[in-house]
């Protein structure tokens, strides 16, 4: 384009359509407002943190958002199984959360073995080889086949090492009939164990009555817990705590239905105790109320 100014004509150049004023206005910094403009997007997440699939840690998949506690491991597979009992198998590795935090799982390592002296159940030193003792005239007394069940798993080897046998009474109603048939000596002592053993309970005040006959060569011990169930850490459930159950209702089978349990019959029953059964390895699983108490009659009938 030519244009005259003071008799001189010149060149100039074309002027910019508006369009193309525009487009170089909005190119000019293609991603200044865009949150992504400084590439974050390409920054990598942190690794999980790695654990180890060990029975009993509870993990959620987040795939699935399904939430169960390590049952087994088979091969490059980890076994879960829900508060309900339903097992689900997953590949190991990354996608769980343990408590919100993201976790890979990873196979356990082999264990070395120990050097040093072995521990049994109940955390005392263990007796390679020995064989039982003749049993001993005295005894311990549990309530029912669960508390026996609980006492064999973890104090077993002791008892045996002892030459201490347990029997169970079918219910603390029981006891002052079975002392009468037993006859307590000092040489022939009795250890009884009672769910729920608190001040002003129905099994309180059947226990001082069955027992003042045979003075010291009976004791009775207790813990805070309605029953040996509750004296298996909640966590080893993947609970945070034992369900509360209303007053009228069996304590057992209100425990079932709270988790989702068959709960029909006693085969029901027998089955769910098993089932907590199984998810105790050692002293550590159980609540320390019932641990000392435990200690205490098995120092008192071997004294």
């Amino acid at each position: 384009m030519r244009e005259e100014t003071g008799g001189r004509t010149r060149d100039r150049p074309p002027r910019p359509s508006a369009t193309a004023a525009y487009r170089r206005r909005v190119t000019f910094d293609r991603y200044g407002t865009d949150v992504l403009a400084d590439n974050g997007w390409k920054r990598k997440a942190p690794p999980p943190k790695v654990v180890e699939a060990l029975r009993g840690v509870v993990v959620e998949e987040v795939a699935s958002g399904f939430v169960g506690a390590v049952v087994g491991i088979e091969g490059r597979m980890v076994k879960l199984e829900d508060r309900r009992g339903k097992v689900r198998v997953f590949p190991i590795g990354p996608g769980f959360l343990i408590d919100g935090e993201a976790v890979a799982l990873r196979v356990p390592k082999a264990q070395p073995k120990s050097t040093g002296p072995l521990r049994s159940a109940s955390g005392s030193f263990a007796v390679e080889g020995a064989k039982a003792r003749v049993a001993r005239g005295s005894r311990i007394f549990v309530e029912g086949r669960h508390d026996a069940d609980l006492i064999e798993k973890v104090w077993g080897h002791d008892l045996r090492i002892e030459g201490v046998a347990v029997e169970y009474l079918q219910g603390v109603d029981h006891l002052e009939e079975v002392l009468g048939v037993f006859k307590p000596e000092p040489d022939r002592r009795v250890g009884v164990l009672v769910d729920h053993l608190v001040k002003g309970s129905k099994e309180t005040r059947l226990t001082e009555a069955a027992v003042r006959p045979w003075g010291d060569t009976v004791l009775v011990v207790g813990h805070p817990y309605i029953d040996i169930w509750q004296a298996v850490k909640p966590e080893r459930l993947g609970l945070k705590a034992w369900p509360v159950i209303p007053r009228g209702t069996e304590w057992k089978h209100g425990i079932c239905e709270a988790l989702g349990w068959p709960h029909e019959d006693q085969a029901d029953i027998a089955r769910a105790w098993q089932r907590i059964l199984g998810r105790v390895d050692h002293f550590g699983h159980l609540e320390p109320a019932l641990l000392g108490r435990v200690e205490q009659l098995i120092d008192f009938v071997t004294a």
